[in-house]
């Protein structure tokens, strides 16, 4: 068992939630970031955290955003981790239209302000820490398929602007401070866990509610757009491997194939019995300013090196995603039985 510690940003989302799972299970000790909120937003974790004044525990959270560096600071100091995950994010492609300074802040400059403070951390106390930066496909927006750590970088919203300077800047410290750094290039990973307003799990969200009558109409916007979309599960293993590497490097995490939004709609309403057509209406407030048309990712390079391929197909995955939605939109309408009232249709 290792006897390792990590600190992971964005513990609370999808991916920290999983990896945070994986570490647990490797015998690690995990801390996570997490921002201060007046909501208590952990159910993701609820699995694996409790109280941390238990005896064994092993999972520590602390308060802290992206946006302080004092706080980064801080927590490393208290920490004094192995390996850090950084998968905090402002990580909504098109909210990043509507916040682009936000989004350049946190995702951008909160990299660099993390990666500046483990090269003090490290160069003060001779302790390596080993950096996982979270990039993104999207960073290859318009480039043509199949896009691998050989493709240009060709963003299209602020958000993968944003990705490709934290790109460069993980790049820049590990080869100007001997950082052990790696950028995970992870193509679209979805699951359960996936917040709503992402297209998948909206897609996933709303058809069984209109299996059960809970909504008639489901609105989106651009069927036609391509994605390469993969198990977050299964990704986070890819973020481990890397930084269990002899050396430190950057590495595409896919499955290679792609399939549009009306294909991700036709496998999702077919497990249900329903004609996506009937009830699906295109939102115009949907489309970005500037649309990615097509993301596939070539993972040759992290299956030699490291062995890491997807298990999941995209079957398995929507299979994943229906049943626990389903789940939920029937607790959802026992409770309307009851007299409560019914969640809005998602938008």
């Amino acid at each position: 068992m290792s006897q390792k510690t990590a600190l992971i940003t964005g513990i609370t989302g999808q991916d920290g939630s999983h990896l945070a799972e994986l570490l647990l299970d490797k015998g690690y000790t995990v801390h996570g970031i997490v921002r201060r909120a007046s909501s208590f937003n952990r159910e993701r974790i609820e699995g694996v955290y409790g109280d941390p004044r238990a005896e064994g525990a092993r999972l520590f959270l602390h308060y802290g955003d992206l946006g302080d560096s004092s706080v980064l600071r801080r927590v490393l100091e208290e920490v004094t981790p192995d390996e850090v995950y950084n998968l905090g994010a402002q990580s909504h492609v098109g909210v990043s239209f509507q916040e682009p300074e936000h989004t350049a802040d946190i995702v951008g400059i909160g990299t660099l302000r993390l990666l500046e403070a483990i090269r003090d951390y490290q160069q003060r106390t001779s302790h390596g820490v080993r950096f996982y930066q979270a990039s993104s496909s999207e960073m290859f927006g318009s480039t043509p398929p199949p896009q691998n750590e050989k493709t240009p970088f060709h963003p299209r919203s602020p958000y993968a602007c944003a990705k490709v300077y934290a790109y460069w800047q993980t790049v820049n410290y590990r080869e100007s401070y001997d950082i052990f750094a790696c950028n995970g290039i992870l193509f679209n990973h979805e699951g359960p866990r996936r917040g709503e307003s992402f297209v998948t799990r909206k897609i996933t969200r709303g058809a069984t509610r209109i299996k059960l009558g809970l909504q008639d109409k489901l609105y989106l916007g651009n069927l036609d757009a391509r994605r390469d979309w993969g198990y977050a599960g299964d990704y986070v293993e890819a973020m481990w491997m890397m930084l269990q590497a002899d050396k430190p490097d950057d590495y595409v995490v896919a499955t290679g194939k792609s399939y549009s939004v009306r294909e991700f709609l036709e496998i999702v309403f077919g497990k249900l019995g329903l004609d996506y057509q009937k009830h699906v209406e295109i939102d115009p407030r949907y489309f970005r300013a500037a649309e990615v048309d097509h993301l596939e990712g070539d993972a040759t390079k992290i299956r030699q090196a490291l062995g890491w391929e997807a298990r999941t197909s995209l079957e398995g995955l929507v299979q994943l995603m229906v049943d626990r939605d389903l789940e939920l939109a029937r607790q959802e309408l026992t409770l309307k039985q009851a007299g409560h009232p019914p969640m809005a249709a998602r938008s």
